[in-house]
């Protein structure tokens, strides 16, 4: 009866959950209330209506937004989703999220995300670009290479960030190609950027498996997700010798004890738009991957995928979260006492927004690198970062999520003590 109270009282609105694993490396670091409010307040909240011509010739109009939480250490950073279930209270915990992403992994960023809420796949290739560019000069005001550079994340991709540096080009007279990253290679994109999320887990990862003792080779991997970020990981750790055994996307789970296919199931999935009847794999419910048979989980997919509900059937030993907030903070603590070395979103992630990074650096300059300079860089990046962050763990006796948090709340702490408040 307690375990089902427990249940029914977690928390799950992404904005409290952020404001908690915020406030509990806070309580490390002894922050006052006046640090506290300034950090876990965003810096800044725009709504947008977004009235689009539909193909039909009526007009229907859209809700989005775009929050910057903080910018102590740089410009906002962070990407556009489109999804019916975007909220406000969504985008201002990812927001945040991205603020000490990029604080754990010491790129020059404060957090920034948007959405707009809709059904993407409902719409048009033409109804979809009439949205973008409308909320692109919606949201024009905020943004630029040296305030906002806005990304893609859920149902966005390369070419929704083409016709939002196009718009924001034509607005201003000028191209402007420092004004979101993630765009084609032909208009400034850089190499390495489309995998760049899940390779940088995939050297996470391995940091994590020496840590562990264990092998990347012959472990057993569950991915809970296939979208971009899950099928490149489910590639990425298959080519470094795992077998992926289970694998889910929105509408159907597969599994198979002696290793998917993953070129076979790339295919498959592109071919049909779902991993349903994978050839040579059984199905099962996508709610079971969670606990199914693996030495490691990732979640790939959306927000609360881990909860108290559910973290008792985990089987792996390490998770790492390709997601954004896929796991609450009361699975966390049941995973800490479980022995379940978790590599936090804020780091398992990180990979996108710092590829991003080099982009805008590239943009910047209108000099660009080879995807090997990407790649390596980037490995380094991630491997300091994860040394860091369990570093930092050790030294406070505490689990990789909250030592990420302490390393980088205690850097934004910083750069706002040294900036100070004005007036």
């Amino acid at each position: 009866m307690a375990t089902q109270k427990a249940f029914q009282q977690e928390e799950l609105n992404p904005f409290e959950i952020a404001k908690q694993q915020f406030n509990r490396a806070a309580d490390y670091l002894d922050l006052d209330r006046s640090m506290r409010d300034v950090l876990q307040n965003a810096k800044r909240q725009l709504i947008v209506s977004i009235p689009v011509k539909m193909d039909g010739g009526d007009v229907q109009v859209f809700e989005g937004y775009r929050v910057q939480h903080n910018i102590a250490r740089g410009p906002a950073k962070g990407g556009i989703r489109y999804h019916p279930n975007v909220t406000l209270d969504e985008v201002k915990a990812l927001a945040s999220w991205m603020t000490w992403k990029c604080a754990t992994v010491g790129i020059p960023y404060g957090g920034g995300k948007g959405g707009v809420i809709c059904d993407p796949k409902s719409l048009s290739q033409n109804e979809l670009e009439r949205l973008t560019r409308r909320y692109a000069f919606e949201i024009a005001p905020i943004i630029g290479p040296d305030r906002d550079i806005p990304a893609p994340d859920v149902y966005t991709d390369e070419q929704t960030m083409a016709w939002i540096m196009d718009t924001i080009s034509m607005v201003r007279g000028h191209t402007e190609l420092g004004v979101v990253t993630g765009k084609p290679i032909s208009l400034g994109g850089s190499q390495g950027r489309a995998e760049a999320t899940a390779r940088g887990c995939l050297y996470a990862l391995r940091e994590a498996c020496r840590v562990k003792g264990m092998n990347l080779k012959d472990a057993r991997v569950a991915v809970h997700g296939f979208g971009n970020a899950g099928a490149n990981i489910a590639r990425l750790v298959a080519e470094d010798g795992a077998k992926v055994v289970a694998a889910c996307d929105s509408k159907a789970g597969v599994c198979c004890d002696s290793g998917i296919d993953i070129a076979e199931a790339l295919k498959h999935k592109d071919d049909t738009e779902s991993l349903a009847g994978l050839k040579g794999c059984k199905e099962m419910d996508p709610e079971d991957m969670i606990g199914y048979d693996c030495d490691i989980l990732l979640p790939s997919a959306l927000e609360n995928a881990i909860t108290l509900k559910n973290v008792g059937k985990v089987k792996a030993k390490i998770i790492a979260e390709l997601a954004n907030g896929p796991t609450t903070p009361g699975a966390d603590r049941v995973l800490e006492d479980a022995g379940c070395l978790l590599i936090p979103d804020i780091l398992a992630n990180a990979g996108g927004v710092t590829v991003s990074y080099y982009e805008w650096v590239q943009d910047q300059y209108s000099f660009f690198w080879s995807e090997r300079k990407i790649n390596d860089t980037l490995e380094q990046t991630i491997n300091t970062a994860f040394t860091s962050v369990h570093e930092t763990a050790e030294h406070y006796n505490t689990d990789m999520r909250t030592g990420a948090y302490i390393l980088a709340v205690g850097r934004v702490v910083e750069a706002t003590r040294v900036r100070g408040i004005f007036p």
